[in-house]
């Protein structure tokens, strides 16, 4: 690993979401303010982040949502998904979001709205917990790494390591996972990997309002449909995608 890559792409992490100071950032870094400095000015000239005239804090700069965007449009599986959200959509009245695992969390990276014409907030980008949704479980499951540490975001969340590994074999079972409240109150949501001639790419998943739920089992169909049909683009030979190799158990 690259020291000084490493620590330039650690500083971009922590000013996603934030204003900070020079010396939040060295503190936070553990590092000297000098070589804080030298990192935050070269990602200031190529316009990764930018300084603020009124504070001197800095932020992210430009330069991140062209990179975002680039990787959004050469992504197979936006495109893939693209074609299926719409009428996956119509078939279950809800939102439809695909999203990929960064680490411990899931990037949403398309979002199809609900049909019923109600305003809503494009959700491309946004960041959940991986252990808290139904597309985290989805490709968690099928996923060898070490599972990601457990945190409550609302009550509902689960927490404990066993009764996470059991959620973990019931979707490689099944190849559905579900969310009841999990990342965010009145939220829930069914998701389904899809697969691609490596593994895992992604997954899809349906969003309802609590109201909602449980959703009906023409909905879970069409959701497998729509993964199946995916997957099958993407050059998968198989749907739900094998695990001949199982993740680590969350009891580990």
């Amino acid at each position: 690993m690259i020291q000084s890559v490493d620590r330039a792409v650690r500083i971009l992490g922590l000013l996603q979401g934030r204003r900070m100071s020079l010396g939040e950032i060295a503190s936070r870094m553990e590092l000297a303010p000098s070589t804080a400095h030298g990192i935050v000015r070269t990602l200031l000239a190529h316009g990764m982040v930018v300084q603020e005239r009124d504070t001197g804090h800095y932020r992210l700069g430009p330069a991140t949502l062209r990179l975002g965007n680039v990787y959004l449009h050469t992504l197979e599986l936006r495109a893939r998904v693209a074609t299926w959200a719409g009428e996956l959509a119509r078939r279950t009245g809800c939102a439809v979001r695909t999203g990929v695992l960064l680490r411990d969390d899931v990037v949403v990276v398309a979002h199809e709205p609900r049909p019923d014409g109600t305003r809503q907030m494009p959700e491309v980008g946004i960041v959940i917990p991986a252990h808290a949704c139904a597309l985290g479980k989805a490709l968690l499951a099928y996923e060898p790494a070490a599972v990601p540490p457990l945190r409550s975001m609302t009550g509902e969340t689960i927490t404990d390591p066993a009764r996470f590994d059991a959620e973990l074999q019931q979707v490689r079972r099944a190849g559905i996972a579900t969310e009841v409240e999990e990342a965010v109150l009145g939220e829930c949501g069914l998701a389904a990997p899809i697969a691609d001639p490596t593994g895992v790419a992604g997954a899809v998943g349906l969003v309802t309002p609590t109201s909602g739920w449980p959703l009906p089992g023409s909905a879970l169909d069409a959701l497998r449909d729509t993964a199946r049909a995916v997957s099958r683009e993407l050059g998968a030979t198989a749907w739900p995608p094998a695990h001949d190799v199982l993740p680590g158990s969350a009891t580990a």
